[in-house]
């Protein structure tokens, strides 16, 4: 695995080039600081207990949200100089078998997260183009998540917003689903107020998906070939909500309902696939 973001890869095998030289000019992320920083020493061959501080680092990368964020740095599987106990245990696969390596990466400096006490934040910086955004709100499912991110990329769309209530992007299962999507997409977490000060920066329509209900109050719109020409030159963000919930009132109020026509007996479909359905309609010409 060769990435600009990575920091340490654990193999099989030590790899001929890295030696002792090429260890020590290994720079630590900027939010990781140098005292807190776990590498393998040169000395050693193999790791055969998952009470190794440098695995215990590793597995906390995997496990915590707080955690990545707070040094900068999450952990990719893709074997190693470790014993396939502590591979499976870091891993977090049944199988380890296909797995050719596990690697520490710095948090990409697309991914921007902003706290409570960024409210004025400017928003011109945050997306290259801000003419496909596409806005999640409280996706917990990780391989749900993953999955919108990989096809917002593979249809050209400028970047992802999270809302409140979204799980980590970096989570293992997110990259996994992802397919390395979340190093590549910009990603900015956010709120509502952030949302408001972008979208009205840069005059976006907001859009919403959502199930068709013939006796709501708020109108909603077909997806169709003839409105995603319509769209074609207008900037928007689609907005997906949750798997169980749906969209929150907040959503519901500041969007564009818009809906997939479906067969009369289905009701919704799975957030992923109804995204890929969005993303694909509404892409970028």
């Amino acid at each position: 695995m060769q990435c600009a973001n990575a920091y340490c890869c654990l193999t099989l095998r030590p790899h001929p080039s890295l030696n002792k030289t090429r260890r020590n000019s290994i720079q630590t992320h900027r939010n990781f600081p140098a005292a807190q920083a776990c590498y393998l020493p040169s000395n050693v061959k193999s790791i055969t207990s998952t009470s190794n501080p440098f695995i215990k680092h590793c597995l906390k990368l995997r496990l915590s949200s707080s955690y990545r964020h707070s040094h900068g740095s999450t952990l990719v599987v893709g074997s190693t100089p470790i014993s396939p106990i502590v591979m499976k245990k870091l891993s977090g696969v049944q199988s380890t078998e296909s797995t050719e390596a596990i690697a520490l990466m710095r948090i990409p400096s697309s991914f921007l997260n902003l706290n409570e006490t960024q409210m004025e934040a400017d928003s011109k910086g945050w997306f290259p183009c801000p003419h496909r955004i596409l806005v999640l709100e409280g996706i917990q499912d990780p391989g749900n998540l993953g999955t919108l991110l990989r096809s917002a990329m593979a249809f050209r769309w400028d970047g992802v917003f999270l809302l409140p209530g979204c799980c980590d992007p970096f989570n293992d299962k997110a990259l996994r689903a992802s397919r390395g999507s979340s190093f590549q997409l910009p990603i900015v977490s956010g709120n509502w107020i952030h949302l408001n000060t972008f979208s009205n920066e840069f005059q976006v329509k907001m859009l919403a998906g959502h199930p068709h209900i013939g006796n709501s109050s708020k109108p909603s719109s077909r997806l169709s070939q003839r409105l995603a020409d319509s769209l074609a030159d207008t900037p928007l963000c689609l907005l997906l909500g949750s798997e169980g919930g749906g969209l929150s009132e907040k959503s519901q109020q500041a969007c564009e309902i818009l809906s997939i026509p479906m067969a009369e007996h289905f009701e919704s479909l799975n957030v992923a696939v109804a995204g890929g359905i969005f993303l694909y309609m509404l892409q970028p010409l």
